[in-house]
């Protein structure tokens, strides 16, 4: 089936919107302003937030308090329906969930902002569902699509747990997770409706070299989940006062297994564009190659160097976008049978 060049870029606006979200999502945790809005879809109760404390009751925090602690009751019921007795009991017994932050007009405004992301990618996704539905319904990507927004609407609501259970720290993970899941998806979506174009031909790589890129992209995505590991200790540190130059000491092996992990990522990378080179100079592994060595140096410098948060956002950015660059090249590549 042929798709319009139309619906191809719409696909890919919703990406870049989802990336987005991704970058915006960032911000918000190294800004800590998840609990910027209490509350969810709303933000303290309105669609557009306000700017002064002076705008809330003076109850305010006890309000939504109340509405929060309702909120992570059920959850903690869900959990325990699905056998996950122990985490149930620490969330309802972590006094951490039921603290509530002062009124802060920016932190507000940095999560209402990753919000308005959210919203845009979901009826990007929305729409392009119902494209595939009435023009081209003959197409597999329909269920393909329509999971995809399932798994958005999924996001959506566990957002709301996320900001329910003050930014417990797991559901922070899952959350993250869950977005390179819908990546991944949206990506494979893309590559199918350009299958057929002659600009988007399909590559070609020995099995053991194919064999290796796949190994990288299964480790740059565990890498992914170690950094959330890592950063979620980094998180606990903070608020525990730790001095930066004893995060490294402090945060474990979780830490030590990232860092080798990631030069072991380095040396397979250049080995593949080495192979490259040599035979194909195909775009992608150039790309992946520069975007890998980007992402080192900032894991070097976060590690090291009191950094902006400019830079631990550049941090998971590349790493995103690496994930995605190797998955779309998967995605693309043919076995040589030589």
């Amino acid at each position: 089936m042929n798709y319009s060049s139309r619906f191809l870029y719409f696909n890919w606006a919703t990406l870049i919107l989802i990336y987005l979200v991704v970058i915006a999502g960032s911000f918000v945790r190294i800004t800590g302003s998840g609990m910027g809005c209490p509350d969810w879809p709303r933000c303290f109760g309105e669609w557009i937030p306000p700017t002064e404390v002076s705008d809330l009751p003076e109850d305010y925090q006890e309000s939504y308090l109340e509405k929060r602690s309702k909120k992570v009751k059920k959850f903690s019921g869900m959990l325990e329906s699905i056998g996950m007795e122990d985490s149930a009991e620490k969330l309802r017994t972590d006094p951490s969930v039921y603290e509530e932050e002062s009124f802060n007009a920016q932190k507000t405004w940095i999560e209402y902002v990753n919000r308005l992301f959210g919203f845009l990618a979901g009826n990007f996704m929305l729409a392009a569902f119902f494209w595939l539905l009435f023009a081209y319904r003959k197409s597999k990507l329909i269920w393909v699509s329509g999971f995809n927004l399932i798994l958005m609407a999924f996001q959506a609501w566990f957002g709301s747990i996320v900001v329910a259970t003050n930014l417990v720290p797991w559901t922070i993970t899952i959350h993250m997770l869950l977005a390179l899941v819908i990546i991944a998806i949206q990506i494979y979506v893309i590559v199918v409706i350009n299958n057929k174009s002659e600009i988007f031909n399909k590559y070609e790589l020995s099995k053991s070299v194919k064999w290796m890129v796949w190994f990288i992209f299964i480790i740059t995505f565990y890498q992914m989940f170690l950094g959330t590991q890592v950063r979620e200790s980094i998180d606990l540190l903070i608020k525990e006062g730790v001095a930066q130059e004893d995060w490294t000491e402090k945060t474990g092996l979780t830490f030590y297994i990232h860092r080798s992990f990631s030069w072991l990522v380095l040396v397979l990378m250049a080995v593949v564009f080495y192979i490259n080179e040599q035979k194909n100079k195909y775009p992608p592994i150039r790309i992946a190659f520069i975007i890998l060595s980007i992402e080192l140096l900032s894991g070097v410098l976060l590690a090291h160097v009191d950094m902006p948060g400019l830079v631990r956002t550049s941090h998971l950015l590349f790493a995103t976008i690496l994930f995605g660059v190797l998955w779309m090249f998967l995605l693309r590549v043919r076995t040589r049978l030589n």
